[in-house]
């Protein structure tokens, strides 16, 4: 296979890919607020109120603290600077190939499902204020600690496998994230599953499909020079 076909293979690869994301998405978030509305939509609002009656200070504090660490322009600035970051180290932007593709499929799929998708806020006075009413579904948050962090710990876990044992604390976040979220009335249970299983399922998809690229650069040194250096 050409240079030029396999990317084009990738390229074809990661556009179905997301496609197919998005539809799951859709059809969950459809499900969600129409069929299954009345059966589910009791469980998610019972949960949402437990936890409203359970609030305390300190709770407060760290519901805040796991928001801001996947707050969007965090999250994304974030990204960035891994993306700038891994890439001046190992001399490549294939790197920052990876995290745009990464970040860029996650919030394109947001975006799509909260405006094909409204669904109220949970029935509860919502910590975090200034959140659009009907833009539950999907957690936001959520899906941003998935990629940034997720594709993060993926990334450094590939091109330095001796530090893996350490970058279990990144994998961390979406959790903390996901009940942070939840603790504060900003979503249903169902809105931060869905993020939670399918951002992942695109993490996988693109560290699937681009991780290999990303070749460690002792890798590249030594081939080059032997004299062969990779495309």
């Amino acid at each position: 296979m050409t240079p030029d076909a396999s990317w084009r293979t990738r390229a074809l690869t990661l556009t179905v890919a997301w496609v197919v994301v998005l539809g799951l998405m859709l059809l969950v978030g459809q499900l969600l607020t129409g069929p299954l509305e009345s059966s589910v939509g009791g469980w998610d609002d019972d949960v949402e109120r437990w936890l409203a009656d359970h609030r305390t200070g300190g709770l407060d504090t760290a519901a805040s603290v796991g928001t801001f660490l996947a707050n969007t322009v965090f999250g994304l600035a974030l990204g960035v600077v891994v993306a700038v970051a891994v890439s001046v180290w190992q001399r490549s932007l294939r790197p920052a190939l990876y995290v745009v593709v990464l970040l860029a499929g996650a919030f394109a799929l947001y975006v799509a499902c909260t405006q094909l998708v409204p669904r109220d806020r949970p029935p509860v006075r919502i910590l975090d204020p200034g959140l659009v009413p009907d833009h539950s579904f999907p957690s936001g948050h959520t899906i941003t600690s998935v990629v940034v962090y997720g594709g993060t710990a993926l990334l450094l876990a590939h091109l330095a496998p001796a530090a893996r044992r350490w970058l279990v604390v990144l994998l961390l976040v979406p959790p903390v994230v996901a009940a942070s979220r939840l603790y504060q009335g900003a979503h249903h249970p169902t809105d931060v599953l869905t993020a939670l299983v399918l951002a992942s399922v695109w993490l996988a998809v693109v560290a699937r499909v681009l991780l290999p690229l990303v070749e460690p650069r002792s890798t590249s040194t030594d081939e080059a020079r032997r004299g062969s250096v990779p495309a």
